[in-house]
């Protein structure tokens, strides 16, 4: 089981803040057609990953990270400063 986080207008696009989730994917780019798969909601937040940012347990990641031994994923939109 992977913990998924969502923030900002993600966490708005789902309609939840987290969820644990049984997955058989490999990498964060697995994972997310997975999570597209799930609902319409998913589908519309995962829709444009150009604006999406990805941690694997705290550390910045990319799509292609591995998901092996994972405990949590957190999908946000890109940081500014300020």
């Amino acid at each position: 089981m992977i913990e998924v986080l969502y923030f900002a207008w993600l966490r708005e696009r789902v309609g939840e803040h987290s969820e644990m989730i049984e997955t058989g994917a490999d990498t964060v780019a697995e994972l997310v057609e997975e999570l597209r798969r799930r609902s319409e909601a998913h589908a519309l937040a995962f829709s444009d990953m150009t604006s999406v940012r990805v941690a694997i347990d705290q550390d910045l990641a990319d799509m292609n990270a591995s998901l092996a031994g994972a405990r949590e994923v957190a999908f946000f939109p890109p940081m500014t400063g300020g």
